[in-house]
């Protein structure tokens, strides 16, 4: 028995090395490093609470957060009713529907890609492919890239785009639903809309919720497209509050500052997680019963 725990602690240790190094360690040394000035070359010289009394007098702060939680707002919503809509679509049993449901996840695989990004700043130029067929219908081509009114929208249909992680997870939850209940309500008069709403969605609120929550807290965390879509332009119209604490924290050596910044982004996750979990119990539905 000893000789077979000692094997399992063995298979587990390189993960436990990896959480301790390169997640627990960077994570303790963040909360620290967020109390001092420090440039990455000379040692870290402790201020206190300086860095995060700094952020209140600081408009990029503001500016950077507000435009986080707008992109926010219009992403995550957007997503989550588009990757529903397909689910339930690709839920039918239909002649190679396998094939389809493979061709709608690819996004979210290849989404996060450096050269997707490049390719969606592409067709999202002046002359590029979307412009181009706006034209062709005459509606005339949109300066996506060029104006505030516009550029932020280019960031929030990539990130609809990669909409298949949630669509699986949806998939999974409306094939678990009972079909004699759809059969009853039929019966009793529903149409297919009705059942959809009385039936389906209740049931796999439990779902929607553990989306919600995964999907807010990866759009709080969006990097890649607007860092090589729109480099945060114009005008900071696209500039998330993930490339404020890169620019502060690498392009201007002020990692300490950095460092906090990072921490008072986990606490508006967090803030917003416990918002969530806590409305849950008016909305999620678990086993046919109200969450107390």
């Amino acid at each position: 028995m000893y000789e077979n725990r000692k094997l399992g602690f063995a298979f587990v240790l390189p993960w436990i090395l990896g959480l301790l190094l390169f997640q627990l360690f960077p994570f303790a040394m963040s909360f620290c490093l967020s109390f001092t000035e420090y440039d990455i070359i000379s040692p870290p010289f402790c201020i206190g609470t300086e860095n995060y009394v700094e952020m209140h007098h600081d408009p990029l702060f503001w500016k950077s957060m507000g435009i986080t939680f707008l992109f926010v707002l219009l992403a995550v919503p957007a997503r989550l009713i588009f990757a529903l809509f397909v689910a339930h679509v690709l839920n039918f049993k239909l002649k190679g529907i396998n094939f389809f449901r493979t061709a709608f996840y690819l996004p979210s695989v290849l989404g996060g890609s450096v050269a997707v990004a490049v390719l969606w700043r592409i067709l999202f130029s002046q002359n590029g492919l979307v412009n181009s067929v706006l034209d062709f219908v005459g509606i005339g081509g949109v300066p996506w890239l060029g104006s505030e009114d516009y550029s932020l929208w280019t960031i929030v249909f990539l990130h609809l785009w990669q909409f298949g992680s949630a669509m699986v997870v949806f998939l999974a939850a409306l094939q678990s639903v009972p079909t004699s209940l759809y059969e009853a309500a039929i019966i009793d008069g529903a149409n297919r809309f009705q059942a959809f709403l009385k039936i389906t969605i209740p049931i796999i609120t439990p779902v929607i919720f553990f989306n919600l929550i995964m999907q807010t807290m990866q759009a709080f965390q969006e990097f890649n497209g607007p860092y090589l879509i729109t480099q945060g332009g114009p005008l900071k119209s696209t500039y998330l509050f993930s490339m404020f604490i890169y620019d502060q924290s690498f392009r201007m050596m002020n990692l300490g500052y950095g460092s906090a910044l990072s921490w008072v982004l986990f606490g508006v996750m967090a803030a917003v997680s416990g918002i969530f979990f806590w409305t849950s119990k008016y909305w999620v539905f678990y086993s046919g019963e109200k969450k107390s």
